[in-house]
């Protein structure tokens, strides 16, 4: 920490103003909105947002943290970073076993719709921070970029959202609260939504164009209203045993036939 040490404030009460503060940010979703930021829990999520997006707000460490290799390399390009006392900081932490380290940034929120729709992926209504987390992570593994997600679907910023991607928001394009009907309307290629029963199987849909995949909600599936938007109704051939497929899986199943397709 030599020649930073003037950036770096070190706290041990918990009747200290900024951890106060910290710890309603950690605590209340709707401080998280109020502030406009997002908090990065563990050493891999600060390195792979300082990789795409730079160096964030700040940091905060552990007391114990601050001495290993990798959160001493974080600390040397932070403009403010505070060392809290370890069980100060395991007050912070959302992780069962705390690595030391958390980002504040800025919450990334893309007000409008980019200039030109892509190969895309719309989310109805996603409600468990998991299988959003999941969908996030095998869209960037399958080079697919831009995101919808519905006014209804769970926040994509979330902590738990954030842990379940491992750092995949930081090379997407993540679009909250969107219109999906009026947006499936204007898509420039295929829209394709999975239902369950559909005669067209995912595997012998062509999705070598430019395509947007659309997947419900994890009870209702896709909505009437937004299937009717779609040019076709894909499913994933199942076992006859088997109700349904966890939407995460389902995701990944249809992206990756696209990657096998295009040979990507």
């Amino acid at each position: 920490m030599r020649g930073i040490e003037r950036d770096v404030k070190h706290i041990t009460s918990a009747d200290n103003p900024q951890f106060k503060s910290l710890l309603k940010l950690v605590e209340s979703s709707r401080e998280r909105r109020r502030a406009g930021l997002s908090l990065l829990d563990g050493v891999h999520l600060v390195q792979a947002y300082r990789q795409h997006r730079g160096a964030p707000e700040q940091l905060i460490v552990s007391q114990s943290g601050a001495d290993k290799a990798e959160i001493k390399t974080l600390l040397q390009s932070a403009a403010t970073a505070l060392v809290l006392s370890d069980n100060l900081f395991k007050q912070l932490s959302s992780v069962a076993t705390p690595t030391g380290i958390i980002a504040a940034i800025k919450t990334p929120r893309l007000e409008t719709l980019p200039a030109t729709l892509e190969t895309c992926v719309m989310l109805e209504d996603i409600q468990d921070p998991g299988n959003l987390g999941s969908i996030l992570r095998s869209c960037a593994a399958a080079g697919v970029k831009q995101i919808f997600l519905s006014k209804q679907s769970v926040n994509a910023w979330s902590p738990r959202v954030l842990r379940a991607a491992m750092g995949a928001h930081f090379g997407l394009e993540i679009h909250e609260r969107i219109d999906l009907i009026a947006l499936a309307r204007a898509f420039p290629g295929r829209v394709l939504a999975t239902q369950l029963g559909a005669k067209q199987s995912v595997f012998n849909s062509d999705l070598t164009g430019k395509v947007a995949f659309v997947f419900g909600n994890e009870g209702a599936g896709v909505s009437d209203a937004l299937l009717h938007c779609a040019h076709e109704s894909i499913a994933i051939p199942i076992s006859a045993a088997t109700e349904s497929l966890n939407v995460a899986a389902a995701a990944a199943v249809c992206l990756f036939e696209r990657v096998r397709q295009i040979g990507a």
